[in-house]
């Protein structure tokens, strides 16, 4: 089955910016471009008077005539689904290759790219979700612009963000900078057999680039084409990654997201990076 590039719509500027940048993402990676938008009948009370409906299925088509002109070989459906904006994003998500939001927004369609609904759609999400913010211009994508993506853990704990940003570079003949942070460890976490590999490693800093180049390892066989800058650097890791962040034209990251008392979480480097780098961030669920 073909999975289609998915962009949530609702007629935000946020929106629109999100629906270009998909455009763009599906003819690069050949795939059709399917744009949706929740309606949930319980809102209706909340929606101007003279929106019906017909209306919002009429705005949608007529959004999704935004690209259609520009990108003339690209398959483009539109699909109006009924529920909550959580559950049809996320029910749109599991159908998608990818699905893409606008970072904020609240439309002439009422929107549903609010704050808290697309934190909890990244977080609940099974494919990748990008995050593309008002006044995003495929410039960007033009000038050189590298993909940055954050590495943690061992090779199985970010596998799924690098095969991400591994694709997304080589879709793009774009340059990959592979960012990993690491810090002091406190004395109570030492334990005989670490401190074995540290100094096996000759020291902390050379035991992180080795670990990360053991994630690296498959990927940089799978993509030999793609020109990789290896980063790692003593800091927190959004820090470390927005630090970067200016010379990106897509940011990626890994998500650890958790249940708590006040719903779900994406994690702090999620978080972090999401709110505060200015490119287009993918957040990428585990496999």
């Amino acid at each position: 089955m073909t999975r289609p590039i998915t962009v949530g719509a609702d007629g935000s500027a946020e929106s629109l910016a999100a629906l270009h940048w998909a455009a763009r993402e599906a003819v690069r990676r050949s795939l059709p471009l399917r744009v949706v938008h929740a309606w949930e009948e319980s809102a209706g009370e909340d929606r101007a008077a003279d929106v019906d409906k017909a209306d919002v299925r009429e705005a949608l088509t007529r959004t999704a005539g935004e690209v259609t002109g520009r990108h003339p070989g690209l398959t483009v459906t539109t699909d109006l689904i009924d529920g909550g904006p959580v559950e049809a994003l996320v029910a749109a998500a599991a159908e998608a290759e990818t699905l893409v939001l606008g970072s904020r927004g609240h439309g002439a369609i009422v929107g549903f790219l609010l704050g808290s609904v697309g934190q909890q759609v990244i977080a609940e999400a099974t494919r990748p979700v990008v995050l593309v913010r008002a006044g995003d211009q495929a410039g960007s994508e033009a000038d050189g612009r590298e993909i940055v993506v954050g590495q943690q853990g061992g090779p199985d704990d970010s596998a799924a963000a690098l095969e991400f940003a591994f694709e997304a570079a080589a879709a793009r003949g774009a340059a990959l900078r592979v960012v990993r942070a690491w810090s002091l460890p406190t004395v109570f976490t030492y334990s005989p057999g670490s401190l074995a590999l540290l100094d096996e490693a000759g020291g902390m800093e050379p035991y992180e680039k080795k670990a990360l180049a053991e994630a690296l390892e498959p990927w940089l066989e799978r993509f030999p084409d793609v020109q990789v800058t290896r980063q790692v650097e003593m800091g927190s890791a959004g820090e470390v990654l927005l630090s970067v962040a200016a010379r990106a034209q897509l940011m990626v990251v890994g998500r650890r997201a958790r249940r708590s008392a006040v719903g779900s979480r994406i994690g702090s480097v999620a978080h972090a990076v999401v709110h505060h780098a200015p490119s287009p961030v993918a957040v990428v669920p585990p496999v």
